[in-house]
């Protein structure tokens, strides 16, 4: 019986330490409660990333648009304080624009060169700081035509700021809707980038019909600047989960090798198919247009004695439109076929070009519409058009953009279309002079109006160059270059597909 009851007592002895395991084994559950923890701290992370880039996103776009506040002044300044020539007034506007066209240029830079780990937020940084200065300086600038070239050289250095800050925010849109998968986020910087052109354009006209203080909308502007350049210096790019550079790229590669392997990367991408020909129309569908903006400006102000507040509040009303159809494109119209939308798109600005055939005819006034109400109204339809013509390609470029080419491909698209408007207002001055409109003489412009309705449907013959839909994966696919596919049939792979391979790669195990 002590046998049969000692192997008793041995026999229940494991089932107690079994059950008193299970007792325990609750304690050590917390891997558990830690991945909770992490993935809580991960939506977090990304919450308050995303909640910086809404402000530094939007902010950036809207002071972008404000621009024209101090440019307003600028006009303003030169033409009635210093009494510049209207010839040395176009010599200035149109040369402050070549910065611009250096845009690729500092998309590379930003692309290839990376400023304490960082190559978007400090590119901002750095071209609002130089846009601080320049504008700083043209408000201390003394009266004078001797001054010229020291304001000139002011407003290059605003204008290399600008293009460096408008690259840098449009590689960081395009690399982080591109991460997050955020398509809205064109449309949001767009609308933003309206409303900043509405609110400049109003406060640009009370500012001047009230003070006529341009020094002090300078400084006003420069105190703007200033709060982008807290906004940006206290963003931080690894909070927005973008891919940081590794140490084999800061160790191994120079910054030469960085910048030959952009340009190449680069070239790569403008040459494939479902990047090159969209892009051909749309520089395309500017360029062959002559702008004959000047000269209706001047018919408007000099034949019909318009006061000039009336043209500026067409452009508020033309800045409510935009920011209108944005709202509408990013609602209901970006389902619609890009094919189908652009063509549209194309044959309605064709067709509100006509509309200053309405005023040059004076029909408004045999419809019983005053001039003050049509140009109000209808004067800047067409450059409204024009302007949102942009955000369908906006949105497709910035979805195709291989990773790691994003500021130099939203360049390179920026300058070329500052390229293209350059080319369609000097074709508009070239067909003002060819057709015999001079100062004064205004009978002609008719049939320059008629010739710039008949070269805006001149596009619609390359339709086909726009891609039918706007999905990424299809366009991609259909835009396999012919010689990459004779390199995969070989079983050749270039470097730089390798390098593409790896940062998709990253983008992937980093989600």
């Amino acid at each position: 019986m002590s046998s049969s009851s000692k192997n008793s007592k041995n026999s229940i002895k494991p089932r107690t330490q079994l059950v008193k395991s299970i007792i325990i084994t609750p304690d050590q559950v917390p891997p558990k409660n830690r991945n909770t923890e992490r993935n809580d701290r991960r939506t977090e992370f990304l919450q308050v990333g995303r909640q910086q880039m809404s402000v530094l996103c939007g902010f950036g776009y809207w002071v972008q648009g404000f621009r024209c506040f101090p440019w307003l002044a600028l006009n303003f300044h030169m033409a009635h304080t210093l009494n510049l020539q209207p010839s040395v007034l176009q010599i200035v506007q149109n040369s402050a624009n070549l910065p611009m066209v250096a845009k690729p240029l500092f998309g590379v830079i930003s692309d290839a060169v990376y400023i304490g780990g960082a190559h978007r937020i400090p590119y901002i940084s750095i071209g609002v700081i130089l846009q601080i200065l320049s504008w700083g300086a043209i408000a201390l600038v003394p009266v004078g035509g001797e001054v010229l070239p020291l304001l000139m050289a002011c407003i290059l250095m605003s204008n290399i700021g600008a293009s460096i800050t408008e690259v840098a925010k449009d590689a960081l849109v395009a690399e982080y809707s591109q991460k997050h998968r955020l398509g809205g986020l064109q449309s949001y910087a767009f609308m933003a980038l309206a409303a900043g052109g509405l609110l400049g354009n109003l406060l640009g006209g009370f500012f001047l019909l009230k003070t006529q203080q341009t020094r002090a909308m300078f400084l006003l502007f420069a105190l703007i600047l200033s709060v982008q350049l807290a906004i940006s210096s206290i963003a931080r790019e690894d909070s927005l989960s973008l891919p940081q550079p590794s140490e084999h790229h800061l160790i191994r590669n120079s910054v030469s090798e960085n910048l030959s392997k952009q340009f190449s990367n680069l070239l790569t991408a403008i040459t494939e198919e479902s990047i090159s020909r969209p892009l051909i129309w749309i520089v395309a569908s500017i360029a062959v247009v002559p702008m004959l903006s000047g000269t209706i400006f001047c018919y408007q102000t000099q034949c019909l004695k318009l006061d000039s507040s009336i043209i500026g509040m067409s452009k508020v009303i033309g800045q409510l439109i935009l920011i209108s159809a944005t709202v509408l494109y990013d609602r209901y119209w970006k389902t619609v076929p890009m094919r189908k939308l652009i063509g549209t798109v194309q044959i309605v600005y064709a067709g509100s070009l006509l509309l200053d055939l309405v005023l040059v005819k004076q029909i408004n006034l045999k419809l019983g519409i005053p001039n003050e109400a049509y140009v109000l109204c209808m004067s800047g339809l067409a450059e409204t058009i024009a302007q949102f013509k942009l955000l369908p390609f906006s949105v497709l470029f910035a979805s195709l953009c291989p990773p790691g080419c994003e500021g130099s491909l939203t360049s390179f698209l920026a300058s070329v279309l500052c390229l293209s408007s350059i080319i369609s207002g000097f074709m508009g001055v070239g067909l003002a002079s060819r057709i015999g409109i001079s100062y004064g003489d205004y009978t002609s412009l008719p049939v320059g109006i008629l010739l710039q309705f008949l070269a805006a449907l001149v596009p619609l013959g390359l339709i086909s160059f726009v891609p039918m839909s706007q999905s990424v994966d299809k366009e991609r696919r259909r835009g396999v270059s012919k010689r990459s596919r004779r390199n995969r049939r070989v079983g050749r792979l270039p470097f730089d597909s390798v390098y593409a391979y790896r940062r998709k790669r990253e983008y992937e195990t980093e989600k």
